[in-house]
């Protein structure tokens, strides 16, 4: 598992249309559902004509955790779902996921870092489970 800044994730030995519904049933097992799918390269090619490597973003939602986050502030919204990205890299198929860390910590409120810590724990458990596959 690698860590950036604002995000963290894996890179698989495994093809993208392998990859993708595991990660679907990786994020389904710690309580995430997905609200959106953006197919990046689809929309690049078709709105501007340009080709680039498969690129999936995906707004993963953990309906309790976000529940927790609007409740104890309604503007944290402009902050969710947790996004998750499914790109081909050099062959192989990286995962990165925003960190609710980082993207939380900018609100400045205590009371959401145990929710971002939480929901931190489990996108890691998910990928880990990717990589265990």
């Amino acid at each position: 598992m690698f860590t950036g800044r604002y995000g963290f994730g894996v890179d698989l030995d495994h093809p993208f249309d392998e990859v993708l519904p595991k990660v679907h049933e990786a994020l389904k097992e710690q309580g995430f559902g997905i609200l959106t799918t953006i197919d990046v390269k689809a929309t690049l090619e078709q709105k501007l004509g340009l080709e680039m490597e498969r690129y999936v973003i995906l707004g993963a939602c953990n309906p309790p955790l976000a529940h927790r986050a609007l409740e104890t502030e309604r503007e944290v919204g402009l902050l969710l779902p947790c996004n998750v990205v499914v790109r081909e890299v050099d062959g192989k198929t990286r995962v990165e996921i925003a960190d609710p860390k980082a993207m939380l910590g900018i609100v400045g409120n205590p009371a959401l870092d145990e929710l971002a810590t939480e929901a931190r724990a489990r996108l890691e458990r998910a990928l880990r489970a990717l990589e265990a596959a």
